[in-house]
């Protein structure tokens, strides 16, 4: 009798020390992989998503990068998903009405979880309540969709080189745009194989030592005169460092623009002739005028129009000069002989 309640208290033993390691196995499960503590330590919040991106129950919930929490529910209100989710009472303070909650991954397979900005701004969202949800910066799915716009776009190039559009594909589908480039890499091959044998003036100039003193020496002389004139040597020095020329340049120069200006307001002989109208109207009339005596002076008409014209009338003033000149030339001659004044009385 003794022996059998020997081993029943063995037994009992054996079992009660399995029931505490299977406790403390738990205990130790929840502290290792379970955040949040226990249930009497956490509270429920919830939040909406327009799409939550593959998000299941169970994914974590993050308090500034720190996992905190579980998603424990994901139902449609509407045209969103409202997702329900516990963390710790110790993250209370930081969830604020000021803590945006947004989809993160929890690695580059995908796997979606939700983030929540800490703010101590804002008042703490009591449980149940509801955690403001935004866009996240830097999403895969954002990476994702980036990366096959410019996937598109890449295609959409090379269908556009591959039609011979734009320079890129002109360049890959004219044969003549290539010949063309490659007379001008053949062409620039030429120049540089003629500076190198010392052709052409560059070709001599990197060459001919003697090209580059002689450059050297212009250079020389060119640095030797721009010296001089920035001593006031010489007429350019004088004009460019002499301040009596300059105010003598000065003064022509203003000069000139009080005689302009006097020009422009009509004042003077020059200045009517530019803008008094009637002086002008004058001026052409007289010169029409002019031109029309011109004209009948070659018609022939008129003394001097004859004269200028006619070859007998020219002839007989000719002679009559002449004859002229001879009765003159008697007259000092003999001039008693034209001069005698005869008196007579009856």
């Amino acid at each position: 009798m003794p022996r059998t309640r020997s081993l029943a208290w063995s037994e009992l033993k054996i079992g009660l020390i399995t029931i505490v390691a299977l406790v403390i196995a738990g205990i130790m499960i929840f502290l290792v992989s379970g955040e949040g503590g226990f249930f009497w330590q956490r509270y429920p919040l919830k939040t909406k998503f327009a799409n939550i991106q593959g998000l299941k129950p169970g994914a974590p919930v993050r308090v500034a990068g720190v996992e905190v929490g579980t998603v424990k529910k994901l139902a449609f209100v509407g045209d969103q998903v409202e997702v329900e989710f516990e963390v710790s009472k110790e993250q209370q303070p930081r969830i604020t009405t000021a803590s945006i909650a947004s989809l993160g991954s929890v690695s580059l397979l995908g796997e979606a979880a939700v983030d929540i900005t800490a703010a101590s701004s804002g008042t703490p969202v009591p449980p149940d309540g509801y955690v403001p949800s935004g866009r996240g910066p830097g999403q895969i799915s954002d990476v994702a969709t980036q990366a096959t716009e410019g996937l598109a776009e890449a295609t959409r190039l090379l269908t556009e080189i591959r039609a011979g559009r734009g320079t890129m594909g002109k360049l890959f589908t004219d044969e003549g745009l290539f010949n063309e480039i490659n007379g001008l890499v053949t062409s620039a091959q030429a120049v540089a194989t003629n500076l190198k044998n010392g052709k052409g003036t560059l070709g001599q100039l990197a060459s001919n030592p003697q090209a580059y003193k002689s450059l050297e020496a212009s250079l020389k002389n060119l640095d030797a005169m721009t010296s001089r004139i920035n001593r006031g040597e010489g007429s350019l020095g004088r004009l460019l460092n002499d301040d009596a020329l300059a105010r003598s340049v000065t003064a022509t120069t203003t000069n000139l623009e009080t005689l302009t200006g006097r020009l422009n307001k009509g004042e003077g002989t020059a200045g009517k002739l530019l803008t008094d109208d009637a002086l002008y109207t004058r001026l052409n009339s007289l010169t029409d005028r002019l031109d029309r005596v011109t004209m009948n002076l070659q018609a022939g008409e008129g003394t001097a129009g004859q004269l200028l014209r006619d070859k007998q009338l020219y002839e007989n003033m000719n002679g009559a000069v002449a004859e002229l000149r001879s009765l003159v030339k008697d007259i000092r001659a003999d001039p008693k002989k034209f001069l005698t004044v005869r008196v007579s009385i009856f």
